[in-house]
């Protein structure tokens, strides 16, 4: 089983010809409200891909709350873990323009997720074949995730976003890193590539349509990505780590992990919102073939 342990928001999202200046209004051409959060897109993008997956999490009273629960749940997610927490569920606003976007993430119930919860949780961590980690929630919790999950030989993928909340105490669980290059140039500084051999195949840094980037203990390796026709990129980056956790944990070598990642992130991009458009196993595995 992969447990993802993160956040759960409702996205509401704003789409626009053009980003605003700063201090410019512009029209936009799109409103919607989707499911997403780090931790649930991560937890439905393994699930489509044929992972058996739990999350652990927390969301608010308010109707978003439901609906957000009622998603997963759909997805074939065990939503035990989820706790209600008194107030508004988390909310991610995202602005979408020219296939790119900006997000801002207000945490709302996200950070009433506590260590005292991920303890009572340590059963199910603690017997998982695989746990999946970000930072939208708080760093205590990470931080006691990550101790339950070590002390019980469970190996951890820590995508390490947003990135200001990266702390080196984290590297001492040995935990497998999934930044992009601006993250890794946040977490390591502007010569990542360095750190790479520090962290043989334990640091894999995303490049987008470029692929990733890890080192393998005797040499750096550039996993290709797949370029696709970009509608939205927003749940790229946590369709990877999505479709990374499933493969590992049926124990794909790291290459094959990351190209079969790849593929799913490259699929994603082609829909709209951060789950609108995560693949199932079928069209992954087919597109891999296709580009081989």
């Amino acid at each position: 089983m992969i447990t993802v342990v993160g956040s759960i928001n409702m996205d509401l999202v704003v789409g626009t010809e053009r980003f605003p200046k700063q201090g410019e209004t512009v029209l936009g051409n799109l409103h919607t409200t989707v499911p997403g959060g780090k931790g649930a897109n991560q937890a439905v993008a393994a699930s489509r891909l044929g992972g058996k997956v739990a999350i652990i999490g927390a969301v608010g009273t308010d109707p978003f709350g439901d609906e957000l629960a009622a998603n997963l749940e759909n997805e074939g997610i065990d939503v035990s873990g989820v706790k209600r927490v008194e107030g508004p569920s988390g909310i991610a606003n995202i602005l979408l323009s020219e296939g790119d976007n900006r997000i801002i993430v207000v945490p709302g119930a996200n950070h009433g997720l506590t260590p005292e919860d991920i303890g009572n949780c340590e059963q199910v961590i603690g017997s998982s074949n695989l746990i999946v980690l970000q930072l939208e929630i708080p760093i205590p919790s990470v931080l006691r995730t990550l101790e339950i999950a070590h002390r019980n030989r469970v190996p951890v993928i820590l995508n390490p976003a947003p990135a200001d909340g990266f702390s080196d105490e984290f590297l001492q669980y040995e935990p497998i890193l999934t930044p992009n290059e601006s993250e890794a140039a946040m977490m390591f500084g502007e010569n990542w590539e360095r750190a790479l051999e520090a962290h043989p195949n334990r640091l894999i840094v995303t490049l987008g349509q470029n692929g990733a980037r890890y080192y393998d203990g005797e040499r750096h390796v550039r996993v290709p990505g797949i370029r696709a026709e970009a509608v939205d990129t927003t749940g790229a980056g946590d369709t990877f780590n999505g479709a990374l956790a499933v493969a590992l944990a049926e124990e794909m070598p790291m290459e094959d992990a990351i190209r079969f990642a790849n593929a799913a992130a490259s699929l994603s991009v082609e829909q709209f919102g951060a789950q609108g458009g995560m693949p199932g196993r079928r069209k992954t595995t087919e597109r891999m073939k296709d580009h081989a």
